[in-house]
Formats: structure tokens, sequence, C-alpha cells
């Protein structure tokens, strides 16, 4: 796991490459101030570092399916004693993992 400071090293490399970068205010197209290029460095680092620790609860959100699926699950689970929940539960958890 990247520490801030790897991923703020990162995001400046990625805003280096992309510049130059512009804004628009009052319907006029500015170039990025260095101030401003400086809270995009600092922005897209803690994007990426918040990435890095909580992406993978989205990602288990959106595997998971929806709650009417997973009771429908839970319901033939019970009907046919199968495991099928508990497999899928599983599985999603293995594909991603919490990080330590």
């Amino acid at each position: 796991m990247a520490t801030l400071e790897e991923l703020t090293v990162v995001a400046t490399q990625e805003i280096e490459d992309a510049k130059p970068m512009y804004k628009q205010v009052n319907n006029e197209r500015l170039e990025f101030t260095d101030a401003d290029y400086d809270q995009a460095i600092v922005d897209l680092a803690n994007s990426k570092f918040d990435q890095q620790e909580n992406g993978y609860k989205t990602d288990r959100q959106e595997a998971y399916g929806s709650i009417a699926d997973q009771l429908d699950m839970i319901y033939w689970d019970g009907k046919n004693t199968t495991t099928t929940f508990q497999d899928h539960i599983d599985a999603v958890k293995a594909a991603h993992p919490k990080p330590e």
C-alpha cells in the first residue's frame, strides 16, 4: 500500500504530464495558476489515497447486487437447503479484499 506522500509523487507527475490545464472563469478560459496546479495535485493525491483505502467498499457494493437479488438468494437457499447466498458473499469478499 502506498503512502499519501508516495501517491503525491504520482499525482504530481500526472498533473505535470497533463499540462497545460485550464479552468473556466466568467466564460473565460484561463490556464491554471501555480496555486491551481498545487491544489490539483493535493486533490488527486487525496483521491488516489481514498480509492486505495476505501475503494473496496464501492467495489463490493456493486458486486453484491441488489437487495432484492440477495433476498431472493436467501429465500431459495432456505427452500433448497443450498448455500448460494453465502457462496456469493464469500466470492465477492475474496474478489475485493479489505486492505490490511
